[in-house]
This record gives C-alpha cells, structure tokens and sequence, in this order.
C-alpha cells in the first residue's frame, strides 16, 4: 500500500545491496534486450518510406526541442527568475473570472474578452495603470536578479543588452541625415572647386 516513489525507492535500495554476482543475471538480460530493441529498430526504420522517415525525424527533433524548452523554464523556475509583467486584460480577467458567465473557461474567456473590448478608455484605466505598476515590478526584480546571475556566473540567463529597434531606426536616420549632408557638401565643394579652375584658365 505503499506509494509508487517508496516502491522505487525500496526496489533501488535493494538493488544497491545485490551483490554483483547476483546482479550479472540482470545484466546479461538487459544486454540481450537492448539487442533485440536494436535489430528491431534496424527492421522498422528500414520498411519506412523516405517521407516517413524525414516525418519521423522531424517530429524527434520537435520532440527534443519540446524536452530543452521545458528544461529550460523548469531552470530559470528554480533559480527564481520573476513573472513576467501582467498585461491590464490580464489583471481584468484574473479579478473577474470567477464571477463571469460561461460554462467551461473558454466560454468565461470569451465574455470577458468582448465584455473587454466594450469597455470604455478611463474604464480600462485602473487595469492599465496596474499593469504598468506591474512593469515596474518586474523590471526592479529582473535586475536584482540578474545581479544575481553574475554572481553566480551565469551570465547566459541575463538578457541581451541590445538596443530597441524604435532607438536604432533613429539612430540610423540621423546616420542617414549626415551622410547625405556630408555627400551634399562634398559635391558643392567638388563644383566651386571645378569654377574655380574655369575662371583660372
């Protein structure tokens, strides 16, 4: 009546005290098996069509990439990373979804949604304003804890420090702006110099 950990957990107990003459039957099973999985792996990849094969593939490759994100996120649960900020629909919906209408969470979702899009702009305010606040949480909280990261020394969990695209396509007009001014003045002075040259001869 025990529960399936305590079981595992008493079965590799047991294993650890087997001696290793008595473990060899085990092992000697396990090699056998693994060489049957082996040659049956070998006939089943060899009736598959090439479609099927690359179908195959794909869907291990979006298997694994699956595994590593989950992996990932489980990572950054346990080292403590903060929420990410709440959206001001967000805050509404977590505030009103118990007493919303709708027979499953779908259907709550749903008319909370449209009971969201008629609302009027001071109407959504108080949300949007808390969703801000929120964003302020969020950014103090991240650069404590990316603070804490470095320590650490994993510097590969903290964000790229990369400029918004709304700050480099600024950037990049002006760039533009004196580049074309510098071409201007460069012609102008290519043309004074040209007349100067005429009026000499």
């Amino acid at each position: 009546e025990i529960s399936n950990v305590e079981l595992v957990k008493k079965i590799a107990d047991a294993w650890k005290e087997l001696p290793a003459t008595q473990k060899q039957v085990y092992e000697e099973a396990r090699k056998t098996d693994w060489q049957r999985y082996g040659e049956q792996l070998a006939a089943y990849k060899a009736q598959l069509t090439p479609a099927q094969a690359a179908a195959l593939k794909e869907e291990r490759k979006n298997r694994l990439a699956k595994r590593r994100s989950f992996r990932a996120k489980r990572e950054l649960t346990v080292l403590g990373k903060p929420k990410r900020p709440r959206s001001g629909f967000n805050i509404f919906v977590s505030e009103n979804f118990q007493e919303s209408e709708g027979a499953s969470p779908v259907a709550k979702l749903k008319q909370l949604f449209d009971a969201w899009r008629k609302m009027s702009s001071s109407q959504k305010q108080p949300y949007l304003q808390l969703a801000e606040d929120d964003k302020v949480r969020y950014e103090n909280e991240m650069k404590s804890w990316e603070a804490k990261m470095v320590e650490l020394g994993r510097e590969d969990l903290i964000r790229s420090r990369r400029q918004s695209p709304r700050k480099k396509t600024a950037e990049t007009a002006k760039q533009a702006a004196k580049q074309a001014a510098a071409a201007k003045g460069s012609s102008q002075g290519k043309k004074a110099k040209s007349k100067l040259k005429k009026s000499e001869e």
